[in-house]
């Protein structure tokens, strides 16, 4: 006969994830800066996400305590290596999931107060807010894109946070389940609009910055950060919302149509038709093209379903994946693995 020992409580873990690119400089103080203990966590770790960094980073990130890394063979991109780390971390059994920088901008002391709403369950994402208009080393225009960029993306996701470019993120573990980012350029912006789509509940607090170390290296100039940001919101909400974009455009060039035949009906009947046949062929084109426009809103949209569909079994398939495999195959056969 087989007694079973009733299994004990399980911790609750807590991973911070730092997606790092050749941060060898400012590696050390983002680490020493990061908790050793948090109350309602048991268990904290730290994994770093080498962006195909050039310099030692990894080596620096060994010797400052880091737990886990994955590694990637080239540069790919924030976005990449955010989810990289998020997978990594929901693998390596995280219950929570904090990700910061590697230039020590945020403070390592917010991240209990980050963890606050989750710990409570009153949310699923919280993001912080930097206060970006009380931000000295951040130019007066940056600020008012930024304000106007975080304006855009609270409508076009139906949320309340005041700083949707804020990397200092906290997420439940059925959160990061949910979470995939399809962009190459960042994962702040797509992440709030599809988690704002999903319903998920997003809680932002205040949180305190450091003085900035370096330049950002996600952008090289303010137009070229505005071209990817304003596509990415494009991209991503006409993912979630396709009849509302293409039923938009389709609607405002058929009604343009209908204005421009409404125009050449009035010269007819006052007798002055035959001059302004271009008119109504004008006219013809834009309602075709109006219902036509309006027409591919319908297949996206059908697209958009199917997409739901795919996301549900990609959720269930990384649960499955979890359940079934052991710490011991992870650490061996997950981190520290080229990519």
């Amino acid at each position: 006969m087989v007694t079973k020992v009733p299994a004990g409580p399980s911790l609750t873990k807590l991973i911070i994830q730092i997606p790092c690119l050749n941060e060898a400089d400012t590696l050390p103080g983002t680490i020493s800066d990061l908790p050793r203990a948090i109350p309602g966590i048991d268990v904290i770790e730290y994994l770093v996400v080498d962006d195909g960094s050039t310099d030692d980073t990894v080596a620096v990130a060994r010797r400052a305590g880091v737990h886990h890394v994955v590694r990637f063979r080239r540069h790919r991109g924030l976005a990449a290596a955010f989810m990289a780390g998020i997978d990594a971390a929901v693998k390596l059994g995280a219950d929570y999931i904090v990700n910061t920088d590697g230039d020590n901008q945020y403070a390592g002391d917010d991240i209990a107060t980050l963890l606050a709403p989750l710990l409570s369950g009153k949310a699923d994402i919280v993001i912080g807010d930097r206060n970006i208009q009380a931000m000295q080393q951040m130019s007066m225009m940056r600020k008012r894109l930024q304000q106007i960029g975080s304006w855009v993306v609270r409508q076009v996701s139906s949320t309340k946070v005041p700083d949707t470019t804020s990397g200092f993120r906290a997420y439940t573990r059925e959160a990061a389940l949910r979470m995939t980012i399809v962009s190459d350029f960042s994962y702040t912006l797509e992440s709030i609009i599809q988690a704002g789509k999903k319903r998920m509940a997003i809680a932002h607090v205040p949180i305190k910055t450091n003085y900035r170390t370096r330049q950002s290296r996600l952008f090289d100039s303010v137009w070229t950060y505005l071209k990817a940001s304003a596509a990415t919101i494009v991209r991503i909400y006409a993912m979630y919302e396709p009849l509302k974009v293409f039923g938009s455009i389709g609607l405002a060039i058929f009604v343009a149509g209908v204005a421009i035949s409404a125009r050449f009906l009035y010269y007819y009947y006052a007798g002055a038709g035959s001059g302004h046949l271009q008119s109504l062929i004008l006219s013809a084109v834009l309602m075709i093209v109006g219902f036509q426009v309006a027409l591919i809103g319908l297949v996206a949209d059908v697209i958009s379903g199917n997409r739901k569909l795919l996301e549900d079994v990609l959720y269930r398939v990384r649960r499955l994946e979890i359940e079934r495999e052991q710490p011991d195959e992870l650490t061996a056969g997950l981190l520290d693995r080229p990519r």
